[in-house]
């Protein structure tokens, strides 16, 4: 995209690795969940026998600092912790050395709530977000006793600017469109200085991503690996529903839209925060076997990355 062509041009591209391959890296990226922000079963169904959905947040492990942060906090953020744990022993107490939030709609932040008292009674762990976002846990409760019992402290973000978290990356967050109800919505670029990452799990649609000034179409360039929304796989996906209230980019149109890119940048592209309904849910569905065959992936909970 335009807006980190700079940057992302200065740093060293980086291949994603297997799981197996990730022993002696410094920089990991984890995939702690990948489904829509109600998960799977979702409320409701109760006899859905498909696959477990935890949903979207990613975890960034520098190992050089003993430092975790997360990329969402969801309402499975017990269990996701868990998870990193497994791969990653925290050094002392949770081991949350700081989460970035995307925005306000209950998949991505509902998991500070158990920051505080009723649970971890966690101590200044660093929240950041966008001013709509901060101001909105600051003025409603129950986030507000969260920040004024001192379990999160508050950390500004500003559009399009680079927040250096330590010597080896920084956070650029990047406005996109989306349903804004309560706050502003982000992506994340994860800059580091072997590669860089793209989370994106929530927008409305690529044409208003381009009118905001985003080279939709070159998302890929300078990066090791893209996370997009995939929340639903084409318009005829919930019968009864009026899908065009629910604008985000179908699977479908997002790989005709990168359709024109050679395979090595296909393949950096990861969908995720897929909803229940999607089949790419199932591995072996037919609409994954066609996003691989079409040389795209599809993020699912446990894939590791390297960003050294």
């Amino acid at each position: 995209m335009r807006r980190i062509a700079p940057l992302a041009a200065a740093l060293l591209a980086a291949a994603p690795v297997a799981a197996a391959d990730v022993a002696g890296c410094q920089l990991e990226l984890v995939v702690l969940g990948a489904g829509q922000d109600a998960g799977a079963p979702q409320i409701g169904n109760a006899g859905d026998t498909g696959p477990r959905l935890l949903p979207s947040s990613l975890a960034l492990i520098d190992r050089t600092g003993s430092k975790r942060y997360l990329f969402d906090a969801t309402p499975a953020i017990t269990e996701q912790l868990a998870m990193l744990d497994a791969i990653e022993p925290p050094k002392d107490g949770l081991g949350i050395d700081g989460i970035f939030l995307t925005h306000a709609h209950i998949g991505h932040y509902l998991g500070l709530a158990y920051l505080g008292r009723e649970a971890a009674g966690a101590g200044q762990i660093p929240v950041f977000a966008m001013p709509r976002m901060t101001a909105f846990l600051r003025g409603n409760g129950p986030w507000s006793q969260l920040a004024e019992l001192g379990n999160i402290a508050l950390m500004p973000l500003a559009d399009e600017e680079l927040m250096p978290v330590s010597d080896r990356f920084g956070v650029w967050p990047v406005a996109v469109p989306h349903r804004d109800e309560f706050s502003e919505t982000v992506g994340f670029f994860i800059m580091t200085t072997g590669g860089a990452a793209l989370y994106l799990p929530d927008l409305d649609s690529w044409a208003q991503m381009e009118a905001m000034g985003g080279e939709t179409t070159q998302i890929t360039e300078g990066l090791s690996a893209v996370f997009i929304d995939a929340t639903f796989w084409n318009d005829d996906e919930l019968p009864g529903r009026d899908m065009s209230e629910i604008p985000h980019p179908r699977v479908t149109e997002t790989m005709d839209l990168l359709q024109h890119l050679p395979p090595e940048e296909r393949a950096k592209v990861h969908f995720i925060h897929y909803n229940h309904t999607n089949p790419i849910r199932d591995p072996a569905s037919a609409e994954s076997r066609e996003v691989e065959a079409r040389g795209f992936k599809v993020a699912r909970r446990g894939d590791r990355y390297c960003l050294d």
